[in-house]
């Protein structure tokens, strides 16, 4: 399969050697200090994010809830070094993001980090079987091709392997997307939204798959929502307020 820069950007993976991991940082699978993001809009300067502080353990799944606007989406791209902060600093799986350069980050998702969206994100020219297939292939895996039809059968997608996502359902689609997601046994995996655009029962179905996935292989889960339903399935809380964190609950509210 051809894979050329187009998808390697689409997919946020690089095939040369990850940055090493800085051990100073290994209190948390994911942290962020002093946390701010501001842009400028017509009216002047937006602060989007003002003094986040948290930490995230391995092996956690942490939902980020808030109204509309709060700063959600923008707290998950600069967790996952999507974008930069105005202030402030982030570990991913132990290496400070300030560290390196665009490339160094895309490298690091590339080794260490999935991705699941409200819009599946999956590349329209390839079959379901060869959207899975492709980060293993950027990674060198050999027997990409087995794991991917693995993957896919775990996810009950087997028989649609050769299907492009035109020829999916929606929630068929999203499915496959978690299938990409865990195919490099991410150590944090990032979900934006990832039963807003299906059917109630198709995205509880998609919930239970994407938490046994995360047991399974132990994978820090931390997704944005608006659904109280699934941000109770995850062990904690982190409400944005107008770009502030609120004070978080202490206990879990709807075991899994």
């Amino acid at each position: 399969m051809r894979v050329d820069h187009d998808l390697e950007a689409a997919s946020g993976v690089s095939v040369t050697a990850a940055p090493p991991v800085d051990n100073q940082s290994a209190s948390g699978i994911v942290r962020a200090e002093r946390l701010s993001k501001q842009v400028v809009s017509p009216e002047g300067p937006l602060l989007i994010l003002d003094d986040i502080n948290f930490t995230i353990a391995k092996g956690e799944s942490v939902a980020v809830v808030g109204a509309s606007g709060s700063g959600k989406s923008t707290l998950l791209g600069l967790l996952a070094g999507l974008d930069v902060p105005s202030q402030g600093r982030v570990w991913l799986a132990g290496v400070d993001l300030g560290g390196l350069d665009e490339d160094g980050r895309a490298l690091l998702r590339a080794r260490r980090v999935g991705f699941v969206f409200q819009s599946f994100q999956l590349l329209t020219g390839l079959t379901a079987l060869e959207n899975v297939m492709l980060p293993l292939e950027l990674a060198g895996q050999p027997d990409a091709r087995r794991q991917a039809l693995e993957l896919l059968e775990r996810v009950g997608l087997r028989v649609r392997a050769r299907h492009y996502p035109s020829q999916l359902s929606g929630g068929e689609q999203q499915r496959v997307a978690i299938a990409r997601a865990f195919a490099g046994n991410p150590d944090v995996l990032f979900a934006d939204e990832p039963t807003g655009n299906l059917d109630q029962k198709t995205g509880h179905r998609i919930v239970e798959l994407l938490f046994a996935l995360n047991r399974e292989q132990g994978t820090t889960l931390i997704l944005v929502t608006h659904d109280p339903e699934l941000a109770a399935y995850c062990d904690r809380m982190l409400e944005l307020d107008d770009g502030r964190l609120r004070a978080e609950p202490t206990q879990r509210l709807h075991p899994v």
